[in-house]
């Protein structure tokens, strides 16, 4: 039981860390993101690839 709350835990944390990136991506101005070589129409790709890697 203690090794399922873990993971329940872990993936509640991901989850929320996927979320808050998305959020940040979006709301970047678009000439920042632009410079930093971010398109924010990828904003859930990005976030994926840097919570959960590829």
């Amino acid at each position: 039981m203690a090794q399922f709350m873990s993971s329940l835990r872990t993936r509640l944390q991901k989850r929320a860390a996927y979320y808050q990136t998305v959020s940040e991506i979006r709301s970047m101005p678009l000439d920042v993101a632009l410079d930093l070589d971010i398109y924010p129409g990828d904003a859930e790709k990005i976030a994926y690839e840097a919570v959960y890697g590829r």
